[in-house]
This record gives structure tokens, sequence and C-alpha cells, in this order.
């Protein structure tokens, strides 16, 4: 019997999710006018379209640099690698919603792609600042993973070097900008609509960085520029100045952000009074002056005593009407000698406080106090095992300010000595959320044997914070008890319940060989590729390994919930409910298909070998599919 190729199943796309695509659809949504026969794009038809609004002249305001070019084809370049779970690494691997990924963040970012897109609400990161030595890079970007699989020993010596950036080097400026352009191009796609994301700098690339971010996310998305003064102690040994600050550069995916706001604490209140006893309570005055010249406002107020209150130079903040429903409201007052107008700003009316671009040590601590965070946490070393970590605290005011909600997921994929896993966890402690984190961190080599990459250190330090808190709540839950009547034990149930657990998954290569188009025409190698075409699943690989590469690139988070069903003897794996239902079998039949089709999801997957070469075992399950609405059915 022959079998038409649409009889067959779709094969499953193993490639990362394709950013440029989704450019594409997006521009021939807005203009389906500039499509071409070929169903490419035509920019003649767009500048027509566009009209005056396409800028056509050669020079123009913007930024370039050596290698700008290649960034573009580094991210519509697809990845084909993929996330393997490690359990004997995670913390509550099977309930926790945290994720800690080693692996390279660029490959490691289009990965995320499809399964994250827009559901990021807070990026941190502490990228490499370009000093000279604290730079570690894949000296030819566009061929990451294997770049990284060569660095981590998964192949052999094929690959190329991870390595420092030198002064020495012609384009010192142009490679650090060449790392972090897909970087940042790529993660801005992960934020949500209302997403922050906060990029710790110092003065060699601040400029650069800024220019960057411009043309990324758009110079009107620009929040602010911080600056933290991260020590307190004076360094003799430079040459011109004391350094004492860092800079945090501070963007929105769009301008759809809440009003940033700490909660107000008692300092913050000490200029409000009630002189007047108002009625709507303690107040304190405000600036009555437009910020702006507006003639229309440049208007004389008469106090109850006749007297006339010339305008400030720029005028009032208000108009003629609402000044004098002010004054009738006395929200508006005159002072005692009827000179000057007084604005009352009610304390009642203050939901917070809008946050200062300047953070000194007692509001967000120190570098020093990050290195006594990680001294604590790790008694054993002389030396903290991580030379530039990032105090807690500093990282919670940002949270403070960009995550205010429960449920939101805060990203960090520099994550160094994990500084952010700890700032998220704490903060929930705080205020009782329920944030996650995703740290994602290159294993890059140590001296340390005991911890031999920074990687290592990430999780450990996670880990050991984890152990901390457990041990603490314990502590405090039998004292509670023993304070407790039993028929008080109800008490115990409305306790705040931290997710207290990590995920470890591991970059690699995708668990199955791709067939490789390219070979040479050398019978020898043609054959190897035949071979890896009929047993495709590489060695070692477990069927954990494959299920977690077939939700990641089917869209669905690392933590989606995962029930295993038993289906007419076969192991099959329901996702999300029933979402997606996923079989690994080896040895399909129609009674396993027509089980699975009963129960009617919206999308299934089964291994292509699982048909063992039968057209017509893939027909009939590709018709039942169908029968019953099964949107989407693929083989791997």
């Amino acid at each position: 019997m022959t079998t038409t190729t649409s009889e067959l199943p779709e094969p499953f796309d193993l490639r990362s999710h394709n950013t440029a695509s989704d450019k594409i659809s997006e521009l021939l949504r807005l203009f389906p006018e500039i499509r071409t026969e070929g169903g490419k794009l035509d920019f003649d038809r767009l500048k027509l379209a566009l009209g005056e609004s396409v800028d056509v002249g050669r020079e123009r305001y913007g930024m370039n640099w050596p290698g700008k070019a290649d960034c573009f084809k580094t991210i519509q370049a697809p990845s084909m690698g993929t996330l393997r779970p490690c359990r004997e690494e995670s913390v509550n691997f099977d309930t926790t919603e945290n994720l800690i990924i080693e692996g390279d963040n660029l490959e490691v970012l289009k990965l995320l792609q499809k399964s994250y897109l827009g559901k990021v609400k807070m990026i941190y990161i502490d990228p490499p600042y370009n000093t000279g030595n604290d730079f570690i890079y894949p000296d030819n970007y566009s061929e990451s993973l294997n770049t990284y699989l060569q660095y981590t020993g998964q192949v052999d010596d094929e690959g190329r070097k991870f390595g420092s950036n030198t002064e020495a080097d012609g384009r010192f400026h142009s490679k650090w900008m060449n790392m972090m352009y897909p970087r940042l191009y790529l993660a801005s796609n992960l934020l949500r609509e209302d997403g922050v994301i906060f990029i710790s700098i110092d003065d060699a690339e601040f400029s650069n960085l800024r220019k960057l971010m411009d043309e990324i996310f758009g110079e009107e998305n620009f929040l602010g520029s911080i600056v933290w003064k991260h020590t307190a102690q004076s360094k003799n040994d430079e040459k011109h100045f004391s350094r004492h600050y860092n800079s945090i550069v501070v963007f929105g995916k769009t301008q759809d952000i809440h009003r940033f706001q700490f909660e107000r604490t008692e300092s913050d209140n000490v200029a409000y009074s009630n002189p007047d006893n108002d009625p709507k309570g303690l107040w304190r005055s405000g600036d009555v002056r437009s910020p702006h010249r507006r003639e229309n406002l440049r208007f004389t107020i008469k106090s109850p005593g006749g007297n006339d209150i010339a305008p400030p130079e720029n005028g009032w903040r208000w108009s003629r009407e609402t000044v004098a429903e002010k004054i009738a409201k006395k929200e508006i007052v005159f002072s005692s000698n009827e000179t000057r107008i007084i604005r009352k700003i009610y304390l009642v009316e203050q939901e917070g406080r809008t946050p200062e671009n300047l953070w000194l040590p007692e509001f967000c601590d120190t570098t020093r106090v990050a290195n006594s965070e990680l001294k604590a946490i790790f008694p054993e070393y002389d030396s903290p095992p991580f030379d530039t970590p990032k105090p807690c605290l500093l990282i919670r005011r940002m949270i403070q300010l960009a995550s205010p909600a429960d449920d939101d997921i805060v990203l960090d994929f520099f994550s160094g000595s994990g500084s952010t896993a700890q700032a998220v966890i704490e903060q929930n402690m705080m205020d009782h959320g329920n944030r996650n984190f995703i740290l994602v961190q290159l294993p890059e080599k140590t001296t340390d044997d005991k911890l031999p990459t920074i990687s290592d250190i990430t999780k450990e330090r996670v880990r050991r914070v984890i152990e901390k808190i457990q041990g603490e709540q314990n502590d405090a839950q039998k004292k509670r008890q023993g304070m407790l009547n039993l028929e008080d034990e109800s008490e115990n149930k409305n306790e705040q319940k931290l997710d207290l657990g990590f995920r470890v998954f591991k970059l690699a290569q995708s668990n199955f060989n791709a067939w490789n188009s390219s070979v040479e025409h050398d019978s020898a190698k043609v054959e190897r590729q035949l071979d890896l075409h009929i047993d495709h699943i590489r060695d070692n690989r477990t069927p954990e390994d494959i299920l977690y590469e077939l939700l990641l690139k089917s869209g669905f988070p690392l933590t989606t919930p995962v029930e295993q069903q038993t289906i007419e003897g076969k192991t099959v794996y329901s996702i999300a409910g029933g979402a997606l239902m996923i079989c690994l079998d080896g040895n399909l039949t129609l009674e396993l298909i027509r089980a699975i089709a009963e129960l009617k999801p919206e999308r299934v997957v089964f291994l292509d070998e699982g048909f063992a070469g039968n057209d017509q075992l893939k027909a009939n399950a590709v018709q039942t599919f169908k029968t019953k609405g099964v949107a989407s059915f693929r083989t791997v």
C-alpha cells in the first residue's frame, strides 16, 4: 500500500523558536500587500505603504560597530540543543517552579523562547564589565553550542575556546557589544509587556550599553539609571578618582509599566503634620509652580484679605478654575501674611514613595556586605568562593519596584553566585509573595576542587540557603507545636508555603541525531548519516531527557505539571492536564492510538521509531486523531 505525504504525521520541529519568523508574521499582518509570490517581503512596497515615515537618507543617527551584522545572524540561527534535567543536583524537583540552568546563556535564551515568550516580569543581570580579565565569551560567537560543548568536554577539540577580552585586541569594545547584543535582544522577547530589566554596569561600557538598550528596547522605554554607592571605603591606590559607585540601567519592555513605589516608612512621613486640624489628616506643603512656562497659567490670585499674589515665572501648576476649586476645598490655603499660597499634599493620598535614583549603602548594602553574606553561607572558606557577588538587599529593592505581585518570574542569565535566587526567596518571605526565579550560569572553571565551576557555586549557594530556611522553619514549627493545644493545630494551616527548591537543567546537544544534509559525498560519512537516521536517539539519553526536550520545543515551561499514565500497557505522559500527550514507546499499537484519541488532547507526539516502519499504522493514526479533533499530531 502506498501512503501519501498528507496521510503521514508532521515531523516534530527540534529547532528553537524562530524570532525572525515572528517579526515577518507581524509585518505581513500589518501590511499584507508586501508579500511577494515566493512568500518573502518586498521592501519597496513597504516603503510605499509607509510613505514619508521611511528614512532613505545615507546619513542617519544610529550605532554601528564591527560584527553588528553578524549579531543578527546569531540571533536568527536556531539552537539545536536541549536542556537535560538533572534530578540528583536539584532540590524538590517534582514540586518546585524555580530553575537553575547550567549552560551558555545565548543558547539557553534561544531554547527558552518558545516556552517563556512574554512571561518574565523582571530581569536582573550583572554581566561582565569588560575590564579585560573578567570576560568569558566564545571567540566565534556564531558557533555558541559547539563552543560550549567543547568548553565543557562534551565533544572533542573541534570547537573553539572561551577566553578573556584584552585591551590589546583592536576590537575590545566591539567584542563586548557582539556578546551582549544577541543576549539582550533575545531577553527582550521573554519580558512581559509590563516587564522591566535592570542591568548593573560600570563606566567602562556604560555608554555603549545605553546605546544598545536604546536600539533594542527603544529609548522611549528608558526608565532611569540608578547610581548605586557600592562601597564606603576610599581606594587610595586609584590613579584619579576613588570609584564608589556603579550604575544600574533600567528599561521597560513597553511604556505599560506600573508606577514604581517603595513602601513608606516612618522617616518618609516626618514632614507631614496637621497644624490646622484639617479633617483629611496629616499634610505637607508642595510645589505650586508649573514645571514649564505657560502664559495661560500666569494669572494673579487674590487672597481673602484682598492681596494680589503674583504668579511664579513659569505660572501656576493649575488653571484659574482649578485653583478656585482647590481654595474652596481648602486644599490650597494662604500664608499668615497672605503673600503666598500653600498647596497641601495629604499623607492619606500617598500610596508609597517614589524611588530616588541614588541608592546609598544604608538602603541597599554594599559589596562588602555581599561578600559577608557569601562568607556566612560558605564558612569553611577563608574568603568567599566568588569574587564579585551582589548584596541580596540590592536585588530585593529592584524586585520591590518591578515585581510587587505574586506569581512573577524573575530571570538572571548572568547569575554568578546566585544572589538573585536568594533575593527572590527572601523577598517572598518578607511579603508572602510567590515569585519564582530562573538562573542561567556558564560552568566557568574555578580553582576549587569542591566547587569546580561557577555554576556549582550557584547551585550550592541556593541549596544551602534553602537548607537554612527549612531548618529555621522546622525549629519554629516545633516551638509552636509545643506551645499550642491540639485544638489550636488549625492555626498552622495558614502558614506561608515558600517554594524552597529548584530544578537543575544542563545545556547539551539535542537528544536526537539530526540529519546533516551538508555532509561530504563520502560513502563512509553518508553511511554514518543513514545509521544516525535509523537510530536517531543519542546514546545514554533517558525518556525524561527526551520528554523535557519535547516539552520545551512544544512551548511548555520546564515546570509544567507532567502526569505519567499507563494506557493500553504503555507509558504515556500527560502534560498540562492532557493538553499534550507524549508516548515514547518503541512499539506503538492501534489500540493505544485509539485510546489516546478518545481523551481528545490538543496535541500528540510519538517517536517515529514506535511505528517500526509501518506506514499504514501511521496513516491510521493520522485519520484517528483528525476524526477526534486533535489539532496537532507529530512524530520525532
